[in-house]
């Protein structure tokens, strides 16, 4: 890591505050973040959980450090054990369908592949191996109706991620019909197999893992009993990953040193869930917007903060992108121009080092594409800081496409020989001097989103705001 560069700080969900990051390893990065439960499409919650973290892991590495990503996969699991009863369709064939659908959305959202992708169901042999050391420990019981629970008040530290105590969490708890628990606080390790439902042997009889025992066994199997970052979305800190600590320090394992959790999506100004059926699919918004515009608008919120969807926000997240990429255009391979005194590059590691505040690294970039614009209309070389500005970009994931390819939206489905024929037409009026008809062809393109720009190379042209469209 180079001296040069401000420390990296981190927000700890454990500790409510700022830390410096501490790492195992010195120059290495473990975290371990979790995926998705895979019962149906991505939404929006899951878009901000992997560009969250693709733009963690991206910086870690741009600041030197080898990292290794951790992103787990839940294919086992209730929900989707209902959902393929309720479509009569084979487990592996449910969940495969929709973990190559989350790998489509992924690639879309510009995201790097994680350095492994660890399934529950290839890791339920180091399940019962935790399940059974924290028996031994006396964490754990098996009642004997082939369950297996954590008791939770054996271990004391219990709430402290969430803040919350026994005796509050004691009054809102309960036990299910069914269910043989000491304590109504107890949660499932292990559950006896039902009729029907997919099942594995173990000392207590056959059955399945429990959900939180799952990125226990799946962490400690990847990256060991201590590792430097844990992440996920604010909806798992309780009960999952406070379940998580019980399990692997109950085990004897450290955990994470850190804590990092995003915050919620809403739909315009209200939470998003399944249950108020106002939750957006990313594959829904793609055609409409791009993967590139998406992440742009998720960067757009520092990870911490809520993330307010609408469409107008949408809107004005692709014209800041347009903003970026017409800075870029018409990028000259060499005109001779050298790097002045960076005072970019600076203001952007300060931003992105300071628990990774990606609002202040994107003005960073917006400064920079005023200067790029000012030496081009003043006739001064700026290809280096283009070039400065591509490779900050690349650290956020973002503006590594052609320029003309994006700014001619490419990925809306618009009709590129129609516009062109109506540009090749507009500039034979022009030559004619038939300027009522060529203000005719350009009024024509503008109300389908299409906006020409005259240079003395010839006509360019780029979408508008919105999406535009053609006849």
């Amino acid at each position: 890591m180079s001296e040069s560069l401000p420390p990296i700080h981190i927000h700890d969900s454990m500790e409510g505050r700022k830390l410096p990051l501490s790492l195992v390893q010195p120059g290495k990065v473990g975290i371990y973040v979790c995926g998705m439960t895979v019962y149906d499409f991505c939404h929006l919650g899951h878009a901000r959980v992997m560009v969250t973290f693709d733009t963690v892991v991206r910086y870690l590495r741009a600041r030197g450090l080898e990292v290794t990503y951790v992103r787990n996969i839940t294919d086992i699991d209730d929900k989707i054990i209902r959902r393929a009863a309720e479509r009569g369709e084979g487990l592996d064939s449910l969940t495969q369908r929709f973990i190559d659908a989350m790998h489509e959305d992924e690639v879309a959202l510009g995201c790097i592949a994680p350095t492994v992708e660890p399934r529950a169901t290839q890791h339920v042999g180091q399940m019962l191996e935790l399940i059974e050391t924290l028996v031994r420990r006396g964490h754990a019981y098996a009642p004997g109706n082939g369950d297996v629970y954590y008791a939770v008040r054996s271990f004391p530290a219990y709430g402290r991620l969430s803040g919350r105590s026994l005796e509050e969490l004691h009054s809102g708890a309960r036990v299910e019909p069914g269910e043989d628990k000491r304590d109504p606080l107890d949660f499932a390790l292990w559950k006896a197999a039902k009729p029907g439902e997919p099942a594995w042997d173990s000392p207590w009889g056959p059955g399945r893992p429990g959900w939180h025992i799952e990125c226990s066994a799946m962490s400690q199997e990847t990256l060991g009993c201590r590792f430097d970052i844990h992440g996920g979305g604010a909806d798992l800190l309780f009960p999952h990953h406070e379940n998580e600590i019980a399990q692997s320090q109950g085990a004897g394992c450290a955990f994470a040193q850190h804590w990092m959790h995003n915050g919620f999506v809403r739909i315009d100004e209200e939470k998003m869930s399944k249950s108020l059926g106002n939750f957006r699919l990313v594959r829904d918004l793609l055609p409409i917007y791009g993967g590139e515009v998406l992440r742009f608008f998720i960067l757009n919120s520092h990870y911490r903060s809520p993330l307010n969807f609408s469409e107008k926000l949408l809107e004005q997240a692709r014209s800041g992108l347009t903003r970026l990429y017409t800075a870029l255009r018409e990028l000259p391979d060499d005109d001779g121009s050298i790097l002045p005194e960076d005072s970019w590059g600076p203001r952007f590691h300060s931003a992105m080092a300071d628990d990774f505040h990606t609002p202040e690294a994107l003005a960073v970039l917006f400064d920079l594409a005023r200067e790029i614009n000012r030496r081009r209309d003043a006739g001064e070389p700026f290809a280096a800081l283009a070039r400065r500005l591509r490779e900050l970009g690349a650290v956020l994931g973002i503006l590594q496409r052609r320029p003309e390819d994006f700014l001619r939206g490419d990925a809306a489905g618009i009709d590129v020989d129609w516009i062109e024929g109506r540009i090749a037409a507009r500039a034979a009026a022009r030559r004619e001097r038939n300027f009522a008809e060529a203000d005719r062809l350009r009024k024509e393109l503008e109300e389908c989103g299409i906006l020409l720009e005259d240079g003395p190379g010839g006509t360019t042209w780029r979408q508008a705001g919105g999406r535009g469209g053609v006849a």
